[in-house]
């Protein structure tokens, strides 16, 4: 272990941001593999106050002490090297406790409300388990006392299933938190990458006065996922690849791209707009759903060079399963600034990489004097890259160097790179600028009720259409971009998939 900037960076004091943190699930799969090491990281940083506490909450029976070890062992495994500190990690373990808990029996809050006994300051309650539960736990401590009126509570998606039950889960966690507590977590908008969209878009006359119908042909948003189902087939069987990935991340960031320059920063300025994107989004109806909509399911295929199941081939598959692990969608928002300008959306699992991209494709100029053979590349192109690294290049055209090339043109990026450009500068998970902001008490990269109801509304129509269509998924080999019917819905209309960065 390194000496780090634990030593150069004393923890805050005990200011307006020190809270206690009752983390549910503490033992599951997102806690220890993201929330701990993303909380470590805050207090490596200095960004966690003295005073906060953190209390594990599970089933298993273990003590304290026990639960310190494994936060322990999993920081050892999830940080780099030169960010782990001795100093660092004894004083974030110190932090720590933690009590064994049935989340659907009311007895066991108890001890939570007792641990809260003395504290002067509010306490975040994070359900990092399934929204099945959520209600209960909501209603369990609030007839325990373990709750006042400045408790913070945070849920992870997805919320719900569709509108229905997603009505259901937000009336029970609404029953007991006011709107303006409740944190939905979409942890692609904590990403560095998202918080610069906001920035270019709203800060530069560059960006700002050309983002419109005018300027813009198309938008094209890849999630790709190089994984397979890897042992949630119980899940995702139920859910499919719309509802796990399309209704909350894709929507998301198409919202960001789309929406209006908000009044200011605000958490409600800024949801405001992302609901009047969403509110203005075509349905697929009739001829729509099977033109403009392709999904798809995995064969067996090569990833990485080895061969890997297809989706109706993995452990403990249902055979007959029609339930999509792809979609592609060619989709407009109807109002003045967007009207005409497709967006196409794309998700699906065992792509050829792990891609989280956005494409902005410029309008050609309207006079073209070069090369009439090099007409299809005169357009820019402004790409953002999520993951695997975060970054953002606007593609530009220039003359090809040479005595011999007259004036042919080169496309070339102009390329911000985040972890060439701040070289001195770690780039925080995502997960890490969230929790900061639920210390905070702020809301603006968190999801309102509102906007996961219309998110759902539109899902469900298109979900409806294929039931009554029953029309199966479309195979793909896995270690495809998906089936051959997703690339036809954008080159019949005169375009194509952007997968070179």
């Amino acid at each position: 272990m390194s000496s780090s900037s634990a030593d150069r960076r004393a923890p805050l004091g005990d200011d307006k941001n020190v809270i206690d943190l009752a983390l549910f699930g503490a033992l599951g799969d997102l806690a220890m593999r993201k929330l701990f090491p993303a909380l470590y990281q805050l207090d490596r940083e200095g960004l966690m106050p003295q005073a906060t506490r953190i209390m594990g909450l599970a089933r298993q029976s273990i003590d304290a002490a026990s639960f310190r070890e494994q936060v322990a062992a999993t920081l050892k495994e999830r940080i780099k090297p030169s960010e782990q500190d001795e100093k660092a990690i004894e004083r974030f373990l110190a932090r720590l406790d933690y009590l064994a808990l049935d989340f659907t029996e009311q007895s066991g809050y108890a001890g939570l409300r007792d641990w809260r006994a003395n504290a002067r300051h509010p306490m975040v309650v994070y359900l990092s388990v399934g929204a099945r539960i959520y209600g209960d736990i909501c209603r369990h401590l609030h007839a325990s006392g373990s709750l006042d009126d400045e408790t913070r509570v945070v849920v992870e998606k997805p919320i719900g299933y569709d509108l229905e039950s997603s009505h259901e889960i937000n009336d029970a966690i609404g029953a007991v938190f006011p709107e303006s507590r409740i944190y939905r977590i979409d942890h692609y908008l904590g990403k560095e990458t998202v918080q610069n969209l906001i920035a270019m878009r709203f800060a530069n006359p560059l960006f700002g006065n050309q983002w419109n119908q005018n300027h813009i042909s198309y938008v094209e948003i890849t999630v790709a996922e190089k994984v397979g189902i890897e042992g949630r087939w119980g899940y995702f069987d139920d859910a499919g690849q719309l509802r796990d990935m399309v209704q909350n991340h894709l929507l998301q960031l198409l919202c960001l791209i789309a929406m209006d320059p908000p009044s200011n920063l605000d958490a409600d300025a800024i949801r405001d707009e992302k609901v009047k994107v969403l509110k203005a989004l075509k349905p697929f109806t009739g001829e729509a759903l099977g033109r403009d909509v392709v999904r798809g399911q995995y064969i067996a295929g090569t990833s990485d060079g080895k061969s890997v199941p297809g989706y109706l081939d993995e452990e403990g598959a249902n055979t007959q399963s029609q339930t999509e692990t792809f979609v592609a969608m060619k989709t407009e928002v109807s109002n003045w600034r967007w009207a005409g300008v497709p967006f196409y959306l794309r998700t699906g699992k065992r792509m050829p990489e792990k891609l989280s991209q956005i494409v902005i494709h410029f309008r050609q100029q309207p006079h073209y004097i070069f090369d009439p053979d090099q007409r299809g590349i005169a357009s820019n192109k402004l790409i953002i890259r999520l993951q695997p690294e975060e970054g953002i290049a606007l593609q530009v055209l220039t003359k090809d160097s040479g005595l011999d090339k007259g004036m042919r043109l080169r496309p070339g990026p102009l390329h911000l790179d985040f972890n060439s450009a701040f070289p001195k500068s770690r780039i925080p998970d995502a997960y890490e600028r969230l929790l900061l902001e639920v210390m905070k008490g702020q809301q603006y990269l968190f999801v309102r009720r509102d906007e996961v109801e219309h998110a759902w509304r539109w899902c469900d129509q298109l979900i409806e259409g294929w039931k009554a269509r029953e029309t199966p998924p479309r195979r793909y080999p896995a270690g495809s971009w998906g089936p051959v019917a997703s690339i036809a819905m954008i080159t019949q209309d005169g375009r194509s998939w952007y997968e070179d960065y």
